[in-house]
């Protein structure tokens, strides 16, 4: 039973071929393509809408050396959000679940930020590592926490993300198959579970709408200390 549960986290396979990157490229199929037109559709004013709040969101709050890392950024905000919400669907799997993806995500974008920090204004990015101030005694061991809070910055956005995701779609398991017991033996208790599962479900949309801005705004933050 305990080894079901985590089957839904295994990558799926066919003919011994990994469908992963399917699932990565299949939310981008679902965004409409533009036409020639100024106004397509509704869905189409929804996409140029959701993408414009996006992006302002992000780069407001940045200085105009940032604004040239608004596409990647939105981009990849909206490849989470359309990931993280099609994984809450019956049947599917989540590719932000692995960590190893979002590993994969977060180090080079955060490796980007500290090398672009040390390129423009190096003084002020090892500046960081030693706050203004500090007593001499402390100063060996500043640096050392400082460079440990920096070096695990992409580990903290990778297993957030995972964890998050899992621990809500565990969650959601957990509960459907307690409710599914529960129902030829105690109905009232089994329909009782059913609600707290349907408020659970609302919840998780929201933790992964959540998840995708918190992790693209986390890298947004690291740019705007290194421009």
């Amino acid at each position: 039973m305990n080894l079901s549960f985590f089957d839904q986290f295994s990558s799926p396979y066919f003919l011994g071929i990994p469908l992963i990157l399917m699932s990565l490229l299949f939310p981008t199929l679902m965004l409409p393509s533009p036409g020639h037109r100024w106004i397509n559709n509704r869905l189409s004013t929804l996409q140029l809408w959701l993408t414009h709040l996006i992006t302002k969101q992000l780069m407001t709050p940045m200085k105009k050396a940032g604004h040239k890392w608004a596409l990647m950024l939105t981009s990849l905000m909206l490849m989470l959000l359309l990931i993280n919400l099609l994984g809450l669907l019956p049947y599917t799997f989540t590719p932000t679940t692995q960590l190893s993806m979002n590993m994969a995500l977060a180090f080079p974008l955060w490796l980007a930020t500290l090398l672009t920090g040390l390129r423009n204004q190096p003084s002020i990015s090892l500046g960081h590592l030693l706050p203004e101030g500090t007593p001499t005694p402390l100063i060996p061991a500043l640096i050392l926490i400082e460079t440990t809070s920096l070096l695990i910055r992409p580990l903290a956005l990778g297993v957030r993300l995972t964890a998050n995701l899992t621990a809500g779609h565990l969650l959601i398991q957990l509960i459907s198959t307690a409710t599914v017991s529960l129902l030829p033996m105690m109905p009232t208790i089994s329909i009782l579970t059913t609600l707290i599962l349907f408020l659970l479900t609302i919840l998780e949309v929201a933790v992964a709408m959540i998840q995708a801005y918190v992790f693209v705004l986390l890298l947004s933050l690291y740019l705007q200390e290194n421009i």
